[in-house]
């Protein structure tokens, strides 16, 4: 028997946290995975404000009125009922903010495995997939933090980098980012960039225009107080990772019928609501829908090698700007969501934590 902390969050009150034990034993055809680091982002802020809506609380159950959200991170096997999953094995993938995880691994092969849970059998396949870091050639013990910070995050850039392409940018000529400092910003704004063809433009809080500025993914970038300097003689999108029905408003007003399209992903501005009542429907972009789809039309290793190329070109990039603060333990914890909530967090670091 295992005690676990958890961190439990209340569900229509983020700022309401606590840590609480529980025992766990792992049964038969089970393993149990002690949680070592993990990033903690805007993007888990997300996850919780709108888990109701897209099943994120469904992953990890907690009783009512609590929920625990997830994150993603490395873990060990401390313990194993599996006959194919070894003690001592270290494991990437999706977690709660948590000391442990019982795990039911099933479909196992060299490269990982699927959490069989029978909760987690109608929930996107993406999110229940184990990978052994033995397994993954491009793994670095030293890049963990860069791989918990922003690997989930930047395929979520990659992904919408390449439906915006595929799709002719709903003949936009500028691709506008709110929240332009957050981490999944930040990688769609590198791919973007890379790309080329479209104007891109940062959206951020007059705190964080210089560093957007200055970290050169952008073209142009533009505060929210100052809204009346964007250009509107061209078609315009926006990927909104913000969530903030004013400011979708506001756009709608000063580009008028330049505002081609509004794709919604995350909501970082998550007390404002999303109830825009001006400018293009919004329309949801969902990362594992993508995922299967080009894994269907490129195949897995075609899917890999694309994404690698695009990663390895934004790791290299982050070497200028990015300062990892790792930290550990309860409180450590309990500040950085506080922070996070806060909008506080500075967007050139970024949280990697142990309970």
């Amino acid at each position: 028997m295992t005690e676990v902390k958890d961190f439990l969050v209340d569900k229509s009150a983020l700022r309401l946290n606590r840590f609480a034990s529980a025992d766990a034993i792992p049964g038969e055809g089970q393993a149990l995975l002690r949680l070592d680091r993990f990033a903690l982002t805007s993007n888990n802020v997300t996850y919780a404000a709108i888990g109701e809506q897209f099943g994120y609380w469904k992953f990890f159950p907690a009783p009512a009125p609590n929920g625990r959200v997830p994150v993603w991170g490395f873990a060990d096997v401390v313990e194993s009922k599996c006959a194919d999953v070894a003690v001592g094995e270290r494991i990437w993938g999706y977690y709660p903010i948590a000391t442990h995880l019982v795990v039911t691994p099933m479909r196992v092969n060299t490269r990982g495995f699927v959490d069989g849970a029978a909760h987690r059998v109608s929930l996107p396949p993406v999110y229940n997939q184990y990978e052994r870091v033995a397994a993954d050639p491009a793994y670095r013990r030293e890049h963990e933090g860069h791989i918990a910070l922003f690997r989930p995050l930047f395929v979520t850039g990659f992904l919408i980098d390449d439906f915006l392409d595929e799709s002719g940018f709903f003949g936009a000529r500028r691709v506008m980012l709110s929240s332009a400092s957050s981490k999944t910003a930040l990688g769609l704004a590198k791919c973007l960039k890379d790309r080329a063809g479209v104007e891109v433009i940062g959206l951020t809080s007059a705190r964080n225009a210089e560093f957007v500025r200055k970290i050169g993914y952008y073209d142009r970038v533009v505060s929210y107080e100052r809204l009346g300097e964007l250009p509107n003689d061209q078609p315009a999108l926006l990927v909104d990772m913000a969530g903030d029905a004013p400011l979708i408003d506001a756009l709608a007003h000063r580009l008028g019928d330049a505002f081609v399209y509004n794709c919604m992903v995350g909501g970082t501005h998550w007390e404002t609501g999303a109830r825009a009542t001006e400018g293009p429907p919004r329309t949801l972009f969902f990362a594992p829908d993508r995922i299967m789809k080009r894994n269907k039309d490129w195949g897995a290793d075609g899917f890999a090698a694309r994404y690698a190329t695009a990663w390895s070109g934004f790791l290299d990039s982050t070497a200028g700007w990015l300062k990892i603060i790792e930290k550990s333990g309860e409180e450590a914890v309990s500040d950085a969501w506080r922070a996070l909530l806060d909008g506080q967090a500075r967007p050139e670091e970024g949280y990697v934590l142990r309970v």
